[in-house]
C-alpha cells in the first residue's frame, strides 16, 4: 500500500481533540474542532521569581511530557517525505518497519500512513483507516536533553502516569472541561504503557493508549510517543486493531 505523505491541515483531520490549555502551558493552535497544546514561555513567565536548579529541571520535564502527548494530536508545517519498509503479515494486518527511525509496529492491512518531518529531529507517523474515522494510531518522535537517558528520568511509570492525565484533567474547571481518567499504567519491554480515557462535555469518550521509549540514533537521544485511540461509538470495529497496533510497537 502506498505511502501518504500529510501536511499538518490534512493530519490534523485525522488526529483531532480539544484540549484546554493548564495554566503553564503556553500557545493554542486551532484546527475546526482542534486544539493542540504547546508549551512555551511567555513574558510573564520570565518575570516570575528564579526557582532551584531541581524545580526548573522538574518543570522542564513536566512540560516535555505534555509536550510529547500533544505532539501526538498535531504537528506543525512539514515537508513531506517517505520514511517506511513495509512487509506484509498474513490476515488482517501487516509490519511497517521504519529502518531510519528505528521501530515497527503491526498495523491492519488496510490502514494508510502519513509521514511528516519537521527541522530535523521531531517526526510524525499516522496510521489510521481509509474511511473517516476517529479512530488512528501516531508515532511523535522528539529530540531530548542529554539528561534524558532513560524512561527514568521521567520517574516512575505509575507516577509519571499519574502526573500525566491528572495534567490533562479540566474537570475540576467551571463550566468543566475534560474529564481525564487514568486506567492502567505500567513498564515492560524496556517502554512505559499507559491506558486513560478523555472526555469533552457533550463529546464521546476517547480511549487512548499510549507507549513511551528512549532510543538514541547516535547523535542524540529520542522520545517516541505512541498514542492510539478510538471512541465509544468505534469500539467494536476498532478497539482490537488500535489495542493489538499499540501491544506490537517496539524499538529496534
Amino acid at each position: 500500500m502506498a505511502i501518504i505523505s500529510l501536511n499538518s491541515h490534512s493530519l490534523l483531520s485525522h488526529l483531532s481533540f480539544s484540549l484546554s490549555p493548564s495554566p503553564q502551558q503556553r500557545g493554542l493552535w486551532r484546527n475546526k474542532n482542534s486544539s493542540i497544546i504547546c508549551c512555551k514561555n511567555n513574558e510573564a513567565d520570565q518575570q516570575k521569581p528564579r526557582v532551584s536548579a531541581g524545580e526548573e529541571c522538574g518543570m522542564g520535564r513536566r512540560e516535555l511530557v505534555f509536550q510529547a502527548v500533544s505532539t501526538a494530536f498535531a504537528f506543525p508545517a512539514v515537508n513531506s517525505v517517505a520514511l517506511a519498509a513495509e512487509n506484509d503479515l498474513s490476515g488482517d494486518f501487516r509490519v511497517y518497519t521504519d529502518e531510519m527511525n528505528k521501530f515497527k509496529i503491526t498495523i491492519p492491512q488496510d490502514w494508510q500512513v502519513g509521514t511528516g518531518e519537521g527541522d530535523g529531529v521531531r517526526a510524525l507517523i499516522a496510521f489510521y483507516p481509509p474511511d473517516a474515522s476517529s479512530s488512528n494510531v501516531s508515532i511523535a518522535i522528539t529530540a531530548l536533553g542529554a539528561d534524558f537517558t532513560r524512561l527514568e528520568s521521567f520517574g516512575k511509570v505509575d507516577a509519571f502516569a499519574e502526573n500525566l492525565v491528572g495534567g490533562l484533567d479540566r474537570s475540576w474547571q467551571r463550566p468543566p472541561g475534560v474529564a481525564a481518567k487514568l486506567i492502567d499504567s505500567k513498564a515492560a519491554n524496556g517502554l512505559y504503557y499507559i491506558e486513560y480515557t478523555l472526555k469533552n462535555p457533550g463529546e464521546s469518550r476517547r480511549h487512548l493508549f499510549s507507549v513511551l521509549g528512549i532510543a538514541n540514533n547516535g547523535t542524540y537521544n529520542r522520545l517516541y510517543t505512541l498514542t492510539g485511540q478510538f471512541v465509544d461509538e468505534e469500539e467494536e470495529k476498532f478497539g482490537s486493531k488500535v489495542q493489538k497496533a499499540v501491544s506490537s510497537f517496539r524499538l529496534i
